[in-house]
Order: C-alpha cells, then structure tokens, then sequence
C-alpha cells in the first residue's frame, strides 16, 4: 500500500509539473482520463488551470451525518460526512463550506467504503474575494472602468491605494471617484474558505467521504436559573447550555455534543483569515428548547453531553438548550464573615441524587431569583461555578447581607521571636434581623501558626485555615476572641 501511493505520489509531481509548463509555453501535451477535477462552488486558481484539461465533476452538500463536538474553550471538533464523486486514478476536490476558523493542520480525510483511497496533497485557501483583493489581482491586468460621469476606461491597472490609475491606448489615467468596475475573468477567487485536495482513488463512483478538523471561533457554556422558596429552604434548578456559533460556516441539521472539562492545547500564533470577507449576517439568539434531551457519561477525564436529536447551528446565532430541570431541591443560606466586613449571602447546593441532582454540572453562570410579596419574580444575584462533579457541593455568593455585620480588629501585638509574633483578634458580629442567624467566620494565616487561646471552637479547614461557627441572637451581636501565634 504504501509503495502504490508513492508511485501514484511521483506520477502525479511528473502530471502537474507537465501541466504547469504546458501552461507557461503553450506546448500541446495529451493526458489520459486520470486527473478528475471536482467543483463543490468558486475554483480555486491553480486547481483551475490544470483542472481545465480534465473533467469537471461534483460534490455534495453537507449532509445530516455531520456531527460537531463543542469545547467550552472556544473550539470544536467537526466530523463533515460527504457524498463525493471520485474517478479512478488522481482527481482535484475542492471543499467549501468549512468553518472560517479551521484549523488546516487538523484536518483528515477518509473514504469510508474504500480505505485505499488517500490525500496526496492538500491547499487551505482563504484569500477571499473583496474590492480590494479583486484590484489586488488585476495589478498589471487590463479592466475596465466607469467614472462618477458615465465615461468608460479600459486600460491595465497600475495602482489602486488612494485613486485607481489605469494605462490606456490614450496615455496615463487615473480616477479618483468610480461608479463601477469590469473584470474580464475573476476565476479563482474565493467567496469562502476552501480546502483543495488532490486524491487519489483506486476505484470509481459515488462514495461517502468523511472529513474531520478542529476550529476556533465556536464556544458553549452552562446557564443556570436558580428559584428559591420563601423561607429559603427549598429552590428549582434549570440548567441551560449556550452556544455562540462565530465559526464562520452553518451547521445544518447536525449531531451535537459538548465537552465539559478543560482540554490541554498548545498556543498557536493566529493568523486573519477574515481579510477581505465580510459577513452580512446580523447575530441572533434561537431562544429556547423545552424538551429535556441531552444525555451525560464520561470521556477520558471529561464529561460528555449529547443532544439526542440534531440541530442546527446558523453562523453569528447564539443558541440555547435545555441541559437539566430540578424541582424543589434543599438549599441551605449561609452567611460567610472572611477578613473584611462585608457578610456575604451564600446558598449551598449538595449535588446529589437525593437531592434530585447528582449529576456532573458543567461551569457556568448561576442566576438567583426570589418572588416578593406579590409574587413578581425578582433577582438577587449571581455567580460563576466551576465544573461540579456529583456529589460535590455548589456553593453560590448571592451578594452581601444588609443587616447583618462584621468588623475585625487588631487589640494585641507582640513579637515573640526573631521570626515569630503574637496577635490577638476581635471580632464583633451585629444582626439587625428579627431572627437569629448562624454566620461562618472564616480565618486564615501564613506560616507557622497556632491558636493559644479563643472565647469560640474552631474548625481547621486546611493548613492555613480556620473557621468559627458562631450564632448571633436577632438584633444582638456576638463577639470573637482569639489570640495567634505565628512563625514565619
């Protein structure tokens, strides 16, 4: 296998060498029927002119096979099955309609009913067509012009920077203002991002032809609605996933699955690959799915999740899908001191299947909202978790308490050693609510340290952390004492 394709390798060096000296002197060469050239749109110049020997056959649309797996890292990964008809020997393919962010260095290509059949070679083009890349083109090529008055020039065209400068049969000519511009032949100018393949296959006829890559420019992320009870016990959970398709191609009627995890990649320098195209799509938002269809298992140390139905993904749309719905699952409200005095507002979720969860959430934006007294839905706050494993418990900062406070202070210093000191702390907590609450203070400290003395118990969190669970009765306060000793 491998000594066929290089043989077919070297005939194909010997075919486009003869084609392309053929081209530059005119010299008559015969060719047999080997080299099929096959058009999906614009043809790509070089393909063009030795394609013009051979016969023009076609490819596909994408088809409903295509599968696009979605990164929360601003990539994906397409899976682009095609029907393409390819004759035996050597053919040149054009692929258009790929993402605008691809990355041509990922790309693979299989013929899934035949696997002798292989890229001898492969061209992303994506100098795309514009006003500016035409006149690029035609430096040195005779156009023709019309100016602001009716008045027709044709002449070759020397310059375009500031005004458009043309030689005529008449002389020099150049035209600051123009109504409009005529190009002989503006073949080989690309209206969208292509892949040209030169393929050889052992066979001929239709077959399906599936190609994969990875693009940028396509990101996903989790929403999440968070409606809690009156006494704050209880809340329903509606998880969202978002996409933002800025891929720069459509994905029609395709397989989805998303990614949650964060997968390694390594920095590439960026290239524009947008010079010249610009997009007449206006960004949109495809509102919201009810029914509850995304399936969950694990993928290496990710999670995967798979809308069980297809989608499509139009280009510049933001979309949205229901990821997950849970009713009436316990909360608990937390109030959280931690070296400022400021009391924050937590709710702690436990991410259980008791607690009609338990499955792995993916990062995202978590929104809180509360009905008032006449049963309007306001909002109360948010904030960003990370990805949660089951079993895991979410904690979410709603925002600072308004009657309740916290003021830490210094009353006692001295120092003990050449690199140790003492310190003694007061905080005093105030509650202005008409019930009592619990409040979580937490203290941290640098090197080596123990408590000597304190007026509360304390739980060791970690190696630098401690935390007091003290109760403060409704419009009282409560005071903590204790004192530290550090080595550093």
């Amino acid at each position: 296998m491998v000594l066929k394709k290089l043989i077919y390798i070297a005939a194909l060096i010997l075919l486009v060498t003869a084609a392309g000296t053929f081209l530059q002197t005119g010299t008559e060469t015969s060719y047999d029927d080997d080299i099929n050239y096959i058009s999906h749109s614009t043809v790509a110049t070089k393909a063009n002119s030795v394609a013009s020997f051979f016969e023009i056959a076609s490819a596909g649309e994408m088809s409903e096979d295509t599968e696009l797996t979605v990164y929360n890292q601003n990539i994906a990964l397409v899976k682009d099955k095609r029907n393409i008809d390819l004759r035996e020997g050597i053919n040149l393919v054009e692929f258009v309609d790929v993402a605008s962010g691809i990355d041509a260095t990922s790309v693979t290509f299989e013929d899934t009913e035949n696997p002798e059949t292989f890229v001898i070679e492969q061209n992303y083009q994506y100098d795309l067509v514009s006003s500016s890349k035409l006149l690029d083109k035609y430096l040195d090529e005779e156009i023709i012009v019309t100016d602001m008055e009716g008045i027709t020039y044709t002449g070759k065209l020397l310059s375009h920077s500031e005004s458009i400068v043309l030689k005529t049969g008449d002389g020099i000519v150049t035209l600051s203002e123009v109504s409009k511009i005529e190009y002989p032949n503006a073949a080989g100018l690309l209206t969208k991002p292509t892949l040209v393949w030169q393929v050889y296959s052992p066979v001929s006829g239709k077959r399906d032809v599936l190609t994969t890559y990875l693009t940028d420019g396509i990101n996903w992320k989790a929403n999440y609605i968070v409606r809690i009870n009156e006494d704050d016990t209880e809340a329903d959970l509606d998880g969202w996933v978002t996409i933002d398709n800025k891929a720069g191609t459509t994905f029609e009627n395709a397989k989805l699955k998303l990614v949650a995890g964060d997968v390694n990649q390594v920095s590439q320098p960026s290239y524009n690959i947008y010079d010249g195209y610009e997009s007449m799509e206006v960004a949109t938002f495809a509102g919201f799915f009810t029914d509850i269809s995304v399936a969950e298992e694990s993928l290496f140390d990710y999670h995967l999740y798979t809308l069980e139905r297809t989608t499509t993904l139009n280009n510049n749309e933001i979309k949205q899908i229901s990821l997950l719905s849970s009713d009436e699952i316990l909360v608990k409200k937390k109030y959280v001191f931690e070296n400022d005095d400021k009391i924050k507002v937590m709710l702690e979720i436990n991410n259980s299947e008791k607690n009609d969860l338990g499955t792995p959430l993916p990062k995202g934006v978590v929104r809180v909202y509360k009905s008032d007294s006449q049963g309007q839905l306001q909002f109360l706050g948010e904030d960003e978790i990370d990805h949660t494993p089951k079993d895991e418990e979410v904690e979410i900062l709603v925002g600072n308490a308004f009657d309740i406070t916290g003021d830490r202070r210094q009353s006692y210093y001295k120092r003990t050693g050449d690199t140790s000191e003492k310190r003694t702390f007061v905080i005093e907590l105030k509650n202005h609510k008409e019930e009592d609450v619990e409040i979580n203070v937490i203290e941290t400290f640098r090197g080596e340290w123990e408590i000597l003395s304190s007026s509360d118990s304390f739980t060791e969190i970690d190696s630098s952390t401690v935390e007091f669970k003290v109760e403060v009765p409704a419009d009282g306060e409560k005071k903590i004492t204790y004192s530290v000793e550090t080595e550093y």
